[in-house]
């Protein structure tokens, strides 16, 4: 393992936390798993014939899509769980808030994009914060942004209801890297851990054993008929009216 060298995470602690996350990491799928999206076969019937692809290509895409998406999640959990080792004053709560400081009052709903919320999760979040605010006035709530549209850390005004809501200093709009600043007094800790994430995952890796890259879906889709395409529409639709006798 290499030396790290952050001020406000150990070596160790950082380490392990990475290791945690690229052992969760998603290689494997089967028909069972990759149907729980419920695949919708008309619409890979469109993207094959549209993008003038072969259908097992346009299913490869979905297999690569939903991977992606498992992962994405497992980044959430590496970006949310990493601040309970820079202090002990912040946790993760099992349920409710994301992250907490109960000796500073602080809570935290952490979202990934400035763009993933929609007009209704953001006022429930909104109304969630004040709900806090009211009960205690000396809480602060955060929204904390990933990626945000810049480095902020300002009130956040939201309208509900076509009310404009007046603006609120304990209830505030954060992008990380100005929420490592304050739970690190260090202005640039997030850049600091960017530099060294790609050493600290590049010895994550060196040390997992080696994993089964495994995608049975091919094979089990084969199993249902001999056409591929066939084979998609009677998972979705098998028990559909004239589905019984359905081949393409």
């Amino acid at each position: 393992m290499n030396s790290y060298n952050l001020q406000f995470i150990s070596d160790i602690d950082l380490y392990n936390h990475v290791l945690r996350t690229v052992n969760a990491y998603s290689f494997e799928m089967n028909l069972k798993k990759f149907n729980k999206n419920l695949i919708d076969p008309v619409k890979l019937t469109f993207d094959s014939i549209v993008y003038e692809q072969s259908y097992k290509e346009t299913v490869e895409n979905e297999v690569v899509r939903q991977l992606d998406k498992s992962n994405s999640n497992l980044i959430g959990y590496f970006h949310q769980n990493i601040f309970e080792y820079f202090s002990k004053d912040w946790s993760i709560p099992e349920e409710g808030y994301d992250i907490v400081n109960l000796k500073d009052k602080i809570f935290v709903e952490m979202k990934n994009k400035h763009n993933t919320m929609n007009g209704s999760s953001g006022s429930k979040t909104y109304m969630r914060f004040q709900n806090t605010i009211i009960q205690d006035r000396n809480a602060k709530c955060f929204l904390v942004e990933i990626i945000a549209r810049k480095s902020q850390n300002i009130p956040w005004v939201i309208t509900l209801d076509k009310i404009k809501q007046p603006s609120n200093e304990s209830i505030r709009r954060v992008s990380i890297d100005k929420f490592y600043e304050i739970v690190t007094n260090d202005r640039f800790a997030f850049q600091k851990l960017c530099s060294v994430l790609p050493t600290v995952i590049q010895d994550a890796v060196n040390n997992i054993e080696t994993r089964n890259k495994e995608n049975t879906v091919f094979t089990e889709l084969e199993d249902l008929s001999s056409d591929f395409l066939t084979s998609i529409y009677l998972l979705s639709f098998n028990k559909y009216e004239g589905f019984n006798n359905f081949k393409l």
